[in-house]
């Protein structure tokens, strides 16, 4: 499997954004072009992780929220894990208003911009 494109995907999750969208895990990786395994949806989230240190680097809300778990419409583990600003449960009520604040965040942002060719 050849890597993943990192400015594809960033580019992916800005048009999403725009258009108040998420991606399911495995529906992103059938966009790339790839069927879901573990493995290829773990090198997605290092690729994801990339993505969301180089948005935090310009300015720009994070855009891993974005890809959810079909069965429940929540990101995966690894990224509640990373969490500095969230404490509490990674499921239910407040896991939910948490992801929708930050859905908010991405989606106000990139409303108004041209996905790969936005001014922070």
């Amino acid at each position: 499997m050849p890597p993943f494109d990192p400015d594809h995907i960033e580019a992916l999750l800005q048009t999403a954004a725009a258009q108040s969208e998420t991606f399911s895990y495995s529906g992103l990786l059938q966009l790339l072009g790839v069927r879901f395994t573990r493995p290829k949806m773990r090198a997605l989230c290092v690729v994801l992780d990339a993505i969301d240190e180089s948005a935090a680097a310009a300015g720009q809300p994070e855009l891993a929220a974005l890809v959810v778990r079909e069965s429940d419409r929540l990101p995966g583990q690894g990224w509640w894990v990373g969490r500095r600003d969230y404490a509490d449960a990674w499921e239910g009520p407040a896991a939910r208003a948490y992801l929708a604040a930050v859905h908010a965040l991405a989606f106000a942002y990139w409303a108004d911009r041209r996905p790969g060719n936005a001014t922070a």
